[in-house]
């Protein structure tokens, strides 16, 4: 049996990084079981899976799939897990949903074992596009000024954005958080127009200008 791997939200790609990971050497704990989460338990066979979700619909759907389904959240009293029981977190597509990222990732922490892997993704504030819209004095993708609707930015989709982070911000956020050996790689945004997702992928090689944050920190 591998690591023990926690499954919080939507990690398709960092769980693709995990199954390569050396046996052992790394487990996670993501938010969003039943969606990504579930998606991704295929690429981590071989190691413990927890999937962690609120909805029990969404556990019931991720329940073939993995080792494990727990009903927690990260809020209102923390997750249903022992101290240091996670070799791995894998934290996706949530940071940015929350109205108190400190307290998430203080539980996550508890969570992992000293030296234990947190493998986190988000929306980059600074995309390449978003400092030409800001340029341009429009609201950058991502944002949101209304639970209502979306005003001055492009897109139609209103999908709950509380915070969002430069990879600057979000090394240095890391850090302060009780975590080390943070590095910071870019990914491309399924969103982004097709005539421009040559130029995307681009960007991804300088990750301060990707759409998306890939962030790998060990907890100290």
């Amino acid at each position: 049996m591998g690591a023990t791997v926690v499954l919080l939200a939507a990690g398709q790609t960092w769980a693709e990084g995990l199954a390569g990971a050396p046996r052992g050497g790394a487990g996670g704990a993501p938010p969003g079981a039943g969606g990504g989460g579930a998606r991704a338990a295929p690429l981590l066979a071989g190691h413990r899976l927890i999937g962690i979700d609120w909805s029990q619909d969404a556990l019931r759907r991720a329940r073939p799939r993995m080792g494990a389904v727990v009903r927690g959240e990260l809020e209102h009293g923390g997750l249903p897990l022992a101290d240091g029981c996670a070799d791995a977190v894998l934290f996706s597509e949530i940071l940015e949903h929350l109205v108190d990222p400190d307290q998430a990732l203080d539980e996550l922490r508890r969570i992992l074992k000293p030296g234990g892997h947190l493998m986190l993704s988000t929306p980059n504030l600074a995309a390449w596009y978003n400092r030409a819209l800001l340029l341009a004095g429009v609201q950058p993708v991502f944002s949101e000024v209304s639970l209502r609707g979306i005003h001055g930015r492009p897109g139609s989709e209103v999908v709950g954005h509380l915070r969002l982070y430069t990879a600057r911000a979000l090394r240095s956020f890391l850090t302060a958080s009780g975590f080390e050996d943070v590095k910071i790689t870019g990914a491309p945004f399924h969103g982004v127009p097709r005539p421009l997702r040559l130029v995307d992928r681009a960007a991804c090689a300088v990750p301060g200008a990707a759409s998306i944050l890939l962030a790998h920190a060990r907890r100290r």
